[in-house]
Parts: structure tokens; sequence; C-alpha cells
């Protein structure tokens, strides 16, 4: 068993008695803490000060009296105010940097019955920062005491996860956080999960910027409004949430939106801006698509969070302002670095938390709980609930999670898509023809082609089984059928098809060429030219 240390202060009250046999009839904490059969004390880190060395001769005594084991170790730290929160966490902090601790050798108890409450706060801080490497001690004495009675003492070891209903209430406060964050989408991507439990704990722990990358549609966005909402809700920030568009902010306006003016600045500054910076004031700035600043504007980007200030256009004096930036971006911050068009500071400075957000496709299994959040978006939106009948609800799921379905735009596209369905629908319903419709115009727009327009191989195969190709086999059969249907005969369209290698060819019959491609499909040059 390691030797047990307990430090605290001397009790100038608490510990105070007249010299006599009658002091034992009174409760004194710092001589009782080494009466306790079940807490051996091995030595006592006694803190006072110079005005207190008799009372600390006195109880000295009295501890080597009643516990000849105990060592009392005596400590002087002199305060001008004792009730001067920060002259006594500074001259503790001190105490606690100077001491040999030895947590490996050793178990500290920190008692924090004696002394001003200040200084009890204090040693409560410093525990829980574990500048004092050790378990609270608190004790108290019961009903009426005597020498022979110690009262009670009570050890408060403050990592909250050794209480189990203490770690199970903060679990379920960090998944409804963590819920927050997906706006309450259950989702089932597992890496996904885990990066926004990792992003809960950032957000919740510093103030420190943050990268969140990713493809356009992604999500960004929606998770910093998300993570300053959080931030609000606990507490942690007060101001507003101020987003741009960097991509927006071109020539001489950056610099005036971003860091504000003063009036007569420049040509048209008829009246003083504050600029988007400032108003983010003890709040959080979200720069989305930060690659697309300037060089200029990222060097004063980069001053505003490390300095908390900086110079509006046509100022002599500096403006301030404390905010949390979140910056996004779709781009390789890391190659723009290397090309000399991003800052390589300023990508240090936010690449201390960075959060790369997967697109649609890569979380599939994400879609169907997405899909539902997007229909309650519908209904709050529009002020009308709408829902899929179960056949058209499995084939649009179907081909949504299928590899035919690209979604480039991500959650945008869901979004769109679910919106044009939900108000096609009649009396509230959407039925499989709106599916099917929908999963044309989704085709026709990932494709390039206008909306309304497709490549005609629903019409000619079905969905089902289009669904079945592979993209490299729908794309190449498209390209056929567009050129069959611009032939007038099968012939004709094997010459176009196979034009750059028939002189490489021993055989130069294009027609049945064409004619074995195209049975693989089960068409011919026929079907095509009449559909």
């Amino acid at each position: 068993m390691k030797p047990l240390v307990v430090i605290g202060f001397l009790g100038s009250t608490l510990d105070a008695s007249k010299f006599g046999p009658s002091r034992w009839e009174k409760w004194r904490p710092s001589v009782a803490l080494t009466m306790h059969e079940d807490l051996r004390v091995d030595r006592f880190v006694m803190l006072h000060a110079s005005q207190h060395r008799r009372l600390a001769d006195y109880v000295a005594a009295d501890i080597e009296s009643i516990s000849p084991e105990t060592r009392v170790d005596r400590r002087i730290i002199d305060l001008t105010d004792p009730w001067d929160f920060e002259e006594v966490y500074g001259a503790l902090l001190d105490f606690a940097n100077a001491y040999p601790f030895d947590p490996e050798a050793e178990d500290y108890l920190i008692h924090i019955t004696t002394g001003t409450h200040v200084a009890q706060i204090c040693l409560f801080l410093l525990t829980e920062a574990r500048f004092l490497p050790g378990k609270l001690l608190q004790t108290q004495p019961v009903g009426r005491v005597s020498g022979a009675a110690p009262g009670k003492w009570a050890a408060i070891d403050l990592d909250l996860s050794r209480y189990d209903s203490i770690a199970t209430r903060f679990a379920a406060v960090a998944g409804e956080s963590t819920s927050f964050l997906k706006s309450g989408i259950a989702t089932r991507n597992p890496a996904f999960n885990r990066m926004i439990d990792e992003i809960e704990h950032v957000a919740s722990r510093s103030k420190a910027p943050i990268l969140l990358m990713g493809p356009t549609g992604a999500g960004k966005s929606q998770l910093a409004r998300r993570i300053h909402a959080l931030k609000k809700a606990k507490h942690q920030v007060a101001g507003p949430f101020v987003e741009v568009n960097c991509a927006t902010l071109k020539g001489d306006g950056a610099m005036s939106a971003l860091f504000g003016h003063r009036k007569g600045a420049f040509t048209g500054a008829v009246a003083e801006r504050a600029g988007l910076l400032k108003s983010a004031d003890g709040g959080i700035l979200f720069l989305d698509e930060i690659a697309e600043l300037g060089l200029d504007e990222q060097a004063m980007i980069l001053r505003a969070i490390e300095d908390k200030r900086f110079l509006p256009v046509g100022a002599d004096k500096e403006s301030a302002s404390d905010f949390q930036l979140i910056a996004g971006t779709n781009c390789d911050l890391g190659g723009a670095v290397a090309a000399g068009a991003f800052r390589d500071d300023l990508f240090a400075r936010l690449n201390l938390w960075t959060f790369a957000l997967p697109g649609l496709a890569q979380r599939r299994e994400d879609i169907e709980p997405n899909l539902d959040y997007e229909l309650d978006r519908f209904a709050e939106r529009e002020g009308q609930r709408v829902s899929f009948n179960k056949e058209a609800r499995l084939r649009y799921l179907a081909f949504a999670t299928s590899a035919a379905a690209s979604w480039p735009g991500n959650f945008r596209d869901l979004a769109a898509s679910v919106t044009r369905m939900a108000t096609l629908a009649p009396t509230g319903r959407i039925d499989s023809d709106q599916v099917d419709g929908e999963i044309t115009r989704l085709r026709a727009l990932w494709s390039g082609q206008v909306a309304g327009a497709d490549d005609g191989l629903d019409a000619l195969l079905g969905p089902e089984a289009v669904d079945a190709l592979d993209l490299f086999d729908r794309v190449q059969l498209a390209e056929v059928v567009r050129t069959c249907r611009a032939s007038r005969s099968l012939s004709e369209a094997g010459r176009l098809l196979f034009a750059a290698s028939k002189a490489r060819r021993a055989s130069s019959n294009d027609a049945d060429r064409l004619r074995k491609y195209l049975a693989r499909f089960a068409l011919d040059w026929r079907a095509i030219a009449d559909a």
C-alpha cells in the first residue's frame, strides 16, 4: 500500500483552541483527520501563513501526540488578501508546480474543509485540473464530539467516469448533443457517426478553429450552424452565427466585407461598415469555400484568429472581435499551399481540427433516414405531410442506394429530389409513377442532359434492366443507341461506330459486329430505329 499524503490549510478558526485539556473537547479538522482508524495519514502537508506559526506549532504537536506515524510538513504561504481569488489561485499554483509530487509512489488527498472559501475553491480547481494529482478530502464532525470522536471523512474522486450514475447521465447528454449535430437523423454510417462524436467533443471543449472539408452539398454549412446552436445552448457563445461564401468576395470589396471600412475610405464608402468579423464578435464566423480568399485577405484572417484584432479599410485604429472560426472547403488545401494559392501559416492554424465530410454516395446506408428527414422538412416548410406508398418507397431506395445513383450534388440533390416528388404527389402520397419520373429526371440531370430528356434506355430495356447495368456499359450502350437512331441502316451505324479500327481488322463486317453487341442486351437495330 502506498504512503498517504494529505495536503490542506491550517484552519485559523476551526483548528484554534485554548491550550489545556479542554481543547480535546473541540473538533479540530486538521487534528481529527489523523485520528481515524481507517485513514492512516503518513504525511500532512500543512499550509499556513507566517502569522499563524504559533497555532501551527500547537496543532503539529497535538498531531504528533495522537498519531506518531504522521509526519507534519509545514509550508508557508503568505497572502496579502486571502479572499482575492487571483492571488490565492496563483500562490497555490506556484506551490503545486514546486512540490515534488510522485503519484506512482504516493497517494494524495486534498483537504478542503479548512481555509477560506476562496482557498477551498482554488484547491478544487487545481485538483480538477490535475495540478494537484489527488482526490478531494472532506471531513466533518458528527453530533457532540470529543477527542475520541474524530467525526466523518469522505474522499471525492473528480474522475466522474468512476461514478456509474453520473457517467450514465453524461453519456446521455453527449448522445443528445451528437444527435443534435446530426439534426436528429439516426445515421447508420459508422465512420460518420464516429466523426460526429469527435466533433461534439471538440465543439464542447475548444474555441480553436475547425476546418470542415468535403464536396459541395455534403452538409458543411448545416453542420457549422448546428455547432453554433449547440455551443449557444451550452452557454459557450452568446454572439451570432455569421456565414459567408468566400467565392462571392471578389476584388476590393472582399476586404471591406470581411474587415469593414471607415466612411470615405474609398469611392462609394458613404457610410461606415462594421464588417463580418466584427459582426461575429462573441459568436462563430463560418467562412465557406475559404480557399477562394486572396492571399492578402488570408493574412489578415490569420492575424484576426491569433490576436483577435484587425484593421478595417481606411482606418488608423484596430478593431477587436473575439469569435471562433469555422472554415469550409471542397478543395485540397494542402495542394493549394504547395501551389502557392493558400498561405501555409493559415493552413497550419486551421489544420488543428480537420474533419472530412463524406459525400452521400459514400454514405448510402444513410440515404433512408435522410429521406425521412427531408420529408419532415417539406412538411414543416409547406404545411403538408407527404409520404411514399410501400412499393414506391422501396423502388426509390433501390435506385438511390445503387451504383447507378452518383449523387454529385450530395444532400442538395436528395433534398431537391424529395421536394419534386412531394410537390407532384397526388393526395399527399408519392406513388411509383412519381418515383419513375424522378429517377428518369435524376439520370438526365446527372448525365448533363436537360430536364425531361433521357438516353432512351428506359424505354428500350425497362428501368429495372437499366438499373442492373454497370455505369461503363450504360454510357457505352447509350452512345451506341444514339448512333443507331441517327443512321439509315445497321451497316451505316456499324461503319460509324467501328471506323477507327476498320483498317486493322481482317474482317470488315461492321454490321454483324454491331448486331452481336446489341444482342447482348436483347436489342436489334430495327427496334431502336422504330422506338
